[in-house]
């Protein structure tokens, strides 16, 4: 076809049956997981069966999930969009990409429990290693909001869409790291902590002890008796907040005149007492924070009609007005870190906040729950897997979704065959593609240099050392400390 542009008369013509992908740099992340050994056995002990001769393979059908999931889609039907896809299938030892019906229809007749332990199992496989460092628990519940007529989409509470139908995603979240330990999902009117023990307390209780978290939080929906007593029977230090009720402001009219209030940063004092509330057993140690607010006050009043307006009050200084916190932990700690620990908290917020809105935490919705579980974790295991991919390229940071994707993922790839040798040239669009090329290429020689003294090594001890090249900033350069069993085999 002849075409007239602004730049000249072009010519163009359709080959569709070129090899060539959108996601060229995504090779280097499939050499990621080849190497760690953590996409080939996911494939493997995936309890999906079929009967009929002419059913899709187990690999096309979990590789097609791996490859949407991976390029940012949120729905069956964007499947669609990777299917001319003639380079990486074959990559992932697929016949082909399977169809959005076949896919959205592949977990239909599974079996839950059989899911889930499976799903258990390769995300624990991946952070695994990381249990055996002091480490910090954050407990958080999202709301995924529905539209049709989906098993458990109840009414409860949703903040962005109020009175439509949710799912409550229970999530448990490695801190700093950002690795999602693990997420259920309820009925939407099961958004409440009381709903995410069960499952959490099962979770912990499968681990060593040695693996336990040395701190667990979570934010005033787990300041309540039945969770503390619960961290407690299990002696497991916490770190909640507590809800403004009438008790707890009484407790902030008190602190007015102390003048023990110590610094705790950013803005903020503190002081400690102690409080035990009505429905509380005993009582415990509290931080009453505050900070003090800048600027005129708005409040909120009701106009004639009806309608709420706002309204700006005037203060004239030296007035001072505080905003205040009060936080319950059982750990004798100072302010100043009690205040930054429970800071440190918003970064569940932000791991939420992308999976939801980066990832497909909003999207993959099915008419029964067996199979929106399945895809949340699903999601949650790519994500980690990208995630610790990313920090090989990106150490310094988190790089999210948004921007480690056109990064490390999007180029243009076509494959070619020539001298017995299959060959990918890659061309990155990006404009620090110069620094991409350097990135990805010390990730392939790392790589190379761990399987080169893989013989040596068991798979549980090559993917704890890469593990440590992953997190060297954390860890300041050293290894892992290995499990119990894998320190002392004999038991002695």
């Amino acid at each position: 076809m002849a075409i007239d542009t602004p730049g000249g008369r072009i010519h163009a013509r359709w080959d569709s049956q070129a090899p060539v992908t959108p996601l060229g740099q995504a090779i280097f992340f499939i050499e990621f997981l080849k190497t760690a050994n953590l996409y080939e056995p996911w494939v493997e002990d995936c309890p999906l069966s079929y009967e009929s001769n002419h059913a899709p393979s187990k690999k096309d059908v979990l590789g097609t999930l791996f490859l949407s999931i991976l390029a940012g889609h949120h729905r069956y039907a964007h499947v669609t969009a990777i299917r001319a896809d003639q380079v990486l299938p074959g990559l992932l030892s697929m016949s082909k990409v399977v169809s959005e019906d076949s896919l959205r229809r592949a977990f239909c007749d599974a079996d839950p429990p059989l899911c889930a332990a499976w799903m258990h199992k390769h995300l624990k496989a991946g952070y695994e290693p990381l249990l055996y460092e002091p480490w910090v628990l954050d407990v958080d519940t999202t709301v995924k909001t529905l539209f049709g007529h989906q098993s458990g989409a109840v009414v409860g509470y949703n903040p962005h869409k109020p009175g439509r139908p949710s799912h409550a995603y229970h999530t448990y979240i490695m801190a700093r790291t950002r690795l999602v330990l693990d997420v259920e999902v309820q009925s939407g009117d099961r958004s409440h902590s009381k709903h995410t023990m069960e499952g959490l307390w099962a979770y912990l209780e499968s681990l060593p002890r040695e693996a336990w978290p040395t701190l667990m939080r979570g934010d005033c929906d787990w300041g309540t008796e039945r969770q503390m007593s619960a961290a407690e029977a299990h002696d497991l230090p916490y770190l909640f907040k507590i809800r403004q009720t009438s008790n707890v402001r009484r407790l902030i009219e008190r602190t007015f005149d102390r003048r023990d209030w110590a610094d705790a940063g950013q803005g903020w004092e503190g002081a400690q007492d102690t409080l035990r509330l009505s429905g509380w057993t005993r009582s415990r140690p509290v931080a009453v924070l505050r900070r003090e607010l800048q600027g005129d006050l708005t409040l909120a009043c009701e106009a004639p009609p009806g309608q709420m307006v706002f309204a700006f009050v005037e203060t004239v200084d030296p007035v001072k007005r505080y905003e205040y916190a009060v936080l319950v932990t059982p750990q004798p700690l100072a302010i100043a870190t009690v205040a930054q620990l429970y800071r440190d908290r918003a970064d569940a917020e932000n791991v939420l906040d992308e999976l939801k809105n980066q990832w497909g935490w909003c999207g993959y919705t099915t008419h029964d729950l067996t199979r929106c579980q399945v895809t949340a974790r699903a999601v949650a295991l790519i994500y980690n897997w990208w995630s610790l991919f990313a920090r090989l390229a990106v150490p310094d940071r988190h790089a999210e979704a948004i921007t480690s994707r056109p990064l490390l993922l999007h180029a243009i790839g076509r494959q070619t065959h020539h001298g017995g040798q299959t060959i990918v040239a890659l061309t990155s669009l990006h404009g620090k593609g110069e620094a991409v090329r350097r990135a990805l290429t010390s990730i392939n020689a790392c790589l190379r240099d761990l399987r080169a003294n893989a013989e040596q090594w068991t798979a549980p001890e090559l993917w704890r050392r890469l593990l440590s090249r992953i997190f060297a900033p954390l860890l300041d350069g050293r290894l892992l400390r290995p499990p119990p069993l894998l320190e002392n085999p004999t038991g002695l």
